[in-house]
């Protein structure tokens, strides 16, 4: 008897363990899936390995919040399990420079019910170390050559007088300072040189924008027509114009209205300065949409312009009062401005048309969201790195919503909401330009490497070219 009661035990035990392995195998099998999405950022797939329960617990929209922090760190270089218990596995995830644990817990339909990401206090190889601190300064050197060579580059141009760059790369802040703010005197901007940013104010209004959706004041795919007067929602075509398609250019409008010029006291050397809202809702009252143009990517000025109107008539609050309310006084941005305060008149830069000749600073009524902000590489700076935080604020929440993909683009760019996207070396980056009559500008993250860029200049000459090829140097391999 004892035996056969000995036997049945080991019979038990052995069905036990099989059961076990088989549990852990089919654990790895759906971590495995897990790992190939986080590296690919295919949030959607991530949640549809979910169960009923963790989805009624946690929205798509949350799970996305969190899993784009997580992108932040890189792709998954190296992952194994560390345990199995009560049916949770914890595996160790390897990043670039991070170390994280994941917890997954599956149910009898082999969803997950637990998906759990802590922190490791793993440090980096002592050898790693080693190398990272013999190379610096070397590399440190050649990318100081490569900025000045790319920043004299644009400046033998003779319509450039200065140029800024300010960069975040590798856990170190750098500014570089080029030219003259005004020509001929001789003088260097600095940190505070204000300038204007253009189309980079775009960026802010897709922040509050976020910030009403979080919020559940709007819906980002809802239509615009009950924000605007009767006369403008009549329009058929306005109905069919959502707030996600004004944000990402594929309402199918177009990149200026056609009455944008044709006051009496237009001047071209300050376009937008007598557009009124009224003249805007003029246009819109009888705009007819080309089916060609609905739903694919045209760059739109008008669209934000109107996205800016749109979000003081939700808040009951001048654009200017709420930017200030959601990101201006948040992050301490105080030399950012749709006017130059008289008390910084002295830092801003004179600025010059692509002949070199003197021009007008823009001044804005209606299109002011869609590019009459004043800023400092500081500021752009702050405000560039405030993207890189996990997501604990209600802007850092909207800041995180911009850089969800919403739409293709043209030349293999993809459209968050303002930002567009690109891939270099395997990496995502987030960038956008701006332009005036007398002012050019770029400003670039890579939430992956935690590297930003800001590049200012008061010349209308694009700095697009430098700047996109500085990023790419700053996001390849050799750094």
């Amino acid at each position: 008897m004892r035996q056969l009661i000995h036997i049945t035990f080991l019979l038990f035990i052995t069905i036990t363990v099989f059961a076990q392995d088989k549990a852990e195998q089919i654990n790895k099998g759906v971590f495995n899936k897990i790992e190939y999405f986080i590296n690919t950022q295919m949030t959607d797939s991530i949640y549809n390995l979910a169960s009923d329960s963790f989805k009624k617990q946690i929205s798509v929209e949350h799970l996305g919040f969190v899993l784009s922090n997580l992108y932040q760190l890189g792709k998954i270089t190296d992952s194994k399990p560390l345990s199995f218990d009560q049916d949770i596995a914890t595996y160790e995830l390897q990043f670039d420079q991070n170390y994280l644990h994941l917890k997954l817990g599956l149910d009898k339909d082999i969803r997950f019910h637990t998906l759990l990401f802590e922190p490791s206090a793993r440090p980096k190889p002592i050898l790693q170390q080693q190398f990272e601190s013999t190379n610096k300064i070397e590399k440190v050197a050649t990318l100081d050559m490569y900025i000045d060579s790319l920043a004299n580059s644009y400046l033998k141009k003779n319509s450039t007088q200065s140029l800024s760059i300010a960069l975040f790369h590798q856990n170190k802040y750098k500014t570089y300072f080029y030219g003259e703010t005004e020509k001929n005197n001789q003088t260097l901007p600095t940190e505070e040189s204000i300038y204007e940013i253009g189309s980079i104010t775009k960026l802010f209004t897709s922040v509050l924008l976020a910030e009403l959706v979080n919020k559940k004041t709007i819906v980002l795919e809802g239509s615009i027509a009950k924000y605007l007067p009767d006369s403008v929602s009549a329009n058929p075509d306005i109905k069919e114009i959502t707030f996600k398609s004004l944000a990402n250019h594929t309402s199918g409008l177009p990149r200026l209205p056609s009455n944008w010029n044709t006051d009496a006291k237009f001047n071209d050397k300050d376009p937008y300065a007598n557009y009124t809202t009224q003249d805007l809702y003029s246009f819109l009252k009888n705009y007819k949409a080309d089916p060609e143009n609905v739903d694919t990517y045209n760059y739109s000025n008008l669209g934000f312009g109107l996205l800016g109107e749109l979000i003081s008539t939700i808040t009951g609050k001048p654009y200017m009062e709420y930017l200030h309310e959601v990101i201006l006084t948040p992050l301490s941005l105080s030399n950012t401005s749709d006017k130059v305060d008289q008390k910084n008149a002295a830092f801003f830069s004179k600025v010059y048309d692509q002949s070199g000749l003197e021009v007008p600073v823009w001044s804005w009524q209606s299109m002011l969201a869609a590019g009459g902000l004043k800023s400092t590489i500081k500021d752009l700076m702050i405000f560039s790195l405030e993207q890189f935080k996990m997501t604990e604020t209600d802007l850092q929440y909207a800041m995180a919503l911009t850089r969800q993909f919403t739409a293709f683009g043209p030349n293999s760019i993809d459209v968050g909401l303002g930002w567009h996207m690109s891939m270099f070396d395997g990496l995502i980056y987030f960038h956008h330009a701006g332009g005036t009559g007398g002012s050019s500008s770029y400003i670039a993250i890579s939430p992956d490497t935690k590297t930003a860029l800001v590049v200012l200049s008061n010349s209308a000459t694009s700095v697009d070219f430098t700047s996109s090829q500085l990023m790419e140097k700053l996001l390849s391999s050799d750094n």
